[in-house]
This record gives C-alpha cells, structure tokens and sequence, in this order.
C-alpha cells in the first residue's frame, strides 16, 4: 500500500514477489494492495494479470476493492469497454457496487 502511495509499483511488485519466494502465501488484502498499486502506477495490463492470478488461487474471492482497482486502472487506461465488462462480473458475483465502483465507471466512460 505504501508502495502505490508512493508511486513505487515496480517495488511493490518486487514485494509481492519476495512474499512468495519465501513461501507465504498473499492474502485478499494483499492482491488488493499490488491491485492498486498497478492501477496507480497506470499498469493496468499488470493489474489485469494480478486479478486473474488472484482468480485462480484457491479460496481467494476478489471483494469490490479488488474490482474498484481494476476499474479504475483499465479506465485510466483508456479501456472503458474493459471496465464495464468488469462492473457486469462484479454483479454477477453477487458483489455490491459501492460509491468509488461508480466513480470509476464515470471516469472510464468520461
């Protein structure tokens, strides 16, 4: 988190990283932290690769912050066709979009 704060995705990464060489295993909070991360440092290609690896780890469900950082990173990207596409798995999945998932909408859209 302070890594995204600081413009520091590349660290952060690196983290996230040495987290798993030394065997432990990330957690929701984390993946959500690298997520945003990535959509900070305006690496959304990235932050789609986090999510689908978030995806695939057993007993791992991504929250709508995980969903509003990814939001956010393929709007700023430019790929607002992503970020709906998105929003409509985040329903899908039950989740309840919040205030920042419809911000990030407008933005995306705008």
């Amino acid at each position: 988190s302070a890594c995204g704060n600081g413009g520091q995705w590349q660290k952060a990464l690196e983290l996230f990283d040495q987290l798993q060489e030394r065997g432990l295993e990330p957690d929701l909070i984390t993946y959500n932290a690298l997520l945003s991360a990535c959509e900070k440092g305006g690496r959304w290609e990235r932050a789609l690769e986090v999510f689908d690896e978030l995806l695939q780890r057993r007993g791992l469900e991504p929250d709508v912050i995980s969903y509003n950082a990814l939001l956010t990173a393929c709007g700023k990207g430019g790929h607002w066709e992503k970020s709906l596409a998105l929003f409509d798995e985040l329903q899908r999945r039950g989740l309840e979009p919040d205030v920042i998932t419809h911000n990030a909408l407008i933005s995306a859209c705008g």
